[in-house]
C-alpha cells in the first residue's frame, strides 16, 4: 500500500488508501515511528477490511499528547497538557479533509490508535467525545498521573476498545511508571464491566520491542470485531 503525503494545517501527513473505505484509522506519530509506518500499515492490511490510514506527525510527544500538565516522570522534560489542541486539530482539520479529498460513507467507523502516550491520547480522546468508534491503544501510558481517577469520572465512550502490554513493562524501578501493569488491568476490568467490548492482550518482552506490529494488531482487532 502506497504512502501520499497530505498537508492538513501545518502538518505534512502520510496517507494510505483510497476513497470509499469503511474504516477510517487515524495515529498520532512521532518521528521515531514514521520510518516503520510502511512497515505497520503492511500489517494492518493483512486484514481484509476496507480502510483509510492516516499517520498525523506532532512535533513535541509529550506536550501534544498528554492531557494535562505533569512533571517529569523520567529524564527531565515534562508533559505540556496539549491533548485538547491536538483533538481539535484531529476533529476541526485532519478528519473534514480527509472526508473532503476521500470521498467516505457518511457511516464511516473511524478508529483513533496508536502507542505509548499515543495510546493514552486515543483513550483519553473518547473520554472527550463519542466520535470514535473505537480505540486501538498499543502500550499505552496508562501510568500516567491521574489518569485512571480521571477515566472514573469520564469514562471512555467508544465501544469497542484494545489495550496490550508488553509482558515486562511494569518491571521498572520508576514507582510512576510501575502502576501500569495494575492500571491496564484495572482499565480493562472497568469497561468490561460497562458493557464495551474490550480485550486485553499480553505481549512479550518490553516497552519499544516491535511497536509497529504491536499497534498493527490493535488497528485490525477493533476492525475484525466488528463484523
Amino acid at each position: 500500500m502506497t504512502a501520499q503525503t497530505m498537508q492538513i494545517g501545518n502538518t505534512p501527513c502520510r496517507i494510505y488508501g483510497g476513497p470509499n473505505a469503511e474504516y477510517l484509522l487515524l495515529q498520532m506519530t512521532g518521528e521515531h515511528e514514521l520510518q516503520s509506518m510502511d512497515y505497520e500499515v503492511a500489517a494492518i492490511a493483512q486484514s481484509s477490511q476496507n480502510f483509510l490510514f492516516a499517520a498525523i506527525p506532532v512535533e513535541s510527544w509529550n506536550d501534544a499528547l498528554s492531557p494535562w500538565k505533569v512533571p517529569a516522570v523520567w529524564g527531565k522534560q515534562g508533559f505540556g497538557g496539549k491533548a485538547g489542541e491536538t483533538l481539535r486539530f484531529l476533529t476541526e482539520q485532519v478528519i473534514p479533509t480527509l472526508e473532503q479529498q476521500f470521498p467516505l460513507p457518511e457511516n464511516v467507523k473511524i478508529i483513533l490508535g496508536g502507542y505509548s502516550l499515543a495510546g493514552l491520547f486515543a483513550l483519553w480522546a473518547s473520554t472527550q467525545t463519542d466520535l470514535f468508534y473505537g480505540v486501538a491503544a498499543a502500550s499505552p501510558s496508562v501510568w500516567f498521573p491521574g489518569w485512571m481517577e480521571f477515566e472514573q469520572q469520564r469514562p471512555i465512550q467508544a465501544q469497542h476498545v484494545y489495550l496490550s502490554l508488553g509482558d515486562k513493562e511494569e518491571r521498572t524501578k520508576n514507582a510512576v511508571m510501575a502502576a501500569v501493569g495494575d492500571n491496564i488491568r484495572a482499565l480493562h476490568s472497568r469497561l468490561t464491566a460497562r458493557g464495551a467490548d474490550c480485550t486485553l492482550e499480553w505481549n512479550s518482552g518490553g516497552h519499544f520491542k516491535d511497536a509497529d506490529l504491536r499497534t498493527a494488531r490493535a488497528f485490525r482487532w477493533v476492525m475484525e470485531k466488528s463484523r
